[in-house]
This record gives structure tokens, sequence and C-alpha cells, in this order.
């Protein structure tokens, strides 16, 4: 697989540096656990999404979610039990560790399990400091104005 070339991007943005680390991690994650467990990322509203994971079988005991660094990370562990003779296992009942990468300012605000389905909370809180801002264009200062002798006067 050839390699992305950022450097283009790099040269025009500014505060895209972790785009680079995101791509080579999206590039290189192991592909045989990237099905398990299924999941949905949904729009709830403007700034409010959820990440559904289909974890039936597992206890809130054996599930652990962590925020580090703008990565969400969510831990099944199967405590080891004895062996069983299967005829057919159909329900995978394995461990697993998903990771999502947050953008900034989108902060996990709860969980749920029921049914089966672990259901995580996001919201997007954009710091008031950080909203776009209209600025006024103040007419009210004096002009100057170039007279014929060359002297400025304020109108």
């Amino acid at each position: 697989m050839n390699p992305v070339d950022l450097t283009p991007l790099y040269r025009s943005s500014i505060g895209f540096d972790r785009l680079g680390a995101l791509i080579d991690n999206a590039l290189a994650s192991d592909h045989a656990s990237v099905g398990y467990p299924p999941y949905n990322i949904e729009v709830l509203d403007e700034n409010r999404y959820a990440i559904t994971l289909a974890v039936a079988g597992f206890t809130e005991d054996e599930l652990d979610i962590q925020v580090e660094k703008n990565v969400l990370s969510i831990c099944g562990k199967k405590p080891n039990k004895e062996e069983r003779k299967y005829l057919y296992q159909g329900i995978a009942n394995r461990s697993f560790e998903r990771k999502f990468n947050l953008a900034d300012f989108v902060k996990v605000t709860g969980a749920d399990l029921s049914n089966g389905l672990l259901m995580i909370s996001l919201v997007k809180e954009i710091p008031e400091a950080m909203k776009p801002k209209t600025i006024v264009i103040n007419q009210h200062h004096p002009v100057l104005e170039h007279t014929a002798e060359g002297k400025d006067n304020a109108a």
C-alpha cells in the first residue's frame, strides 16, 4: 500500500497535524477485529451523537469505557470460564477493544446498557471563545481629510 503524503495539506493548513496520525492509524488498524463488535454511529442533532455497540452477553462489570487524549475506548473482558463443547458456535463471546477518535470539543456525556446494546452519548460543546463572532465596523471615528495646503483636518 502506498503511504499518503499530506505535505500539501500542511503547507496551507494550521492545526490539522493530528490528521496525519489519524490516517496512519486507520491504514494500519488490525482488519481482523474491525467487525467485532458491530456498531452504529448516529447523528441525533447538530451537536449530539450516539455510538451503539452490540455487546450481547456482556454485563456492565465486563465493560470498560474510557476517554483519553480524544480517543474513546470501549473494552469488553470475558472472564475465563469452563470449556464448553459446541456442535456449532455462532455467537461471538470474546473479549474486544474498540476505539473511536473524537474531534475537539466532543465529550462523552453518558452510557447505557440495555437489551445487549451499549449506547454511548456524545455532545459537541464549542466554547464561547471559539464560536464565530461578527465584527461591527465602527463609523463614528473622526475621518482625516487632506486640504490643499497639505495639512490634515479632522472632520
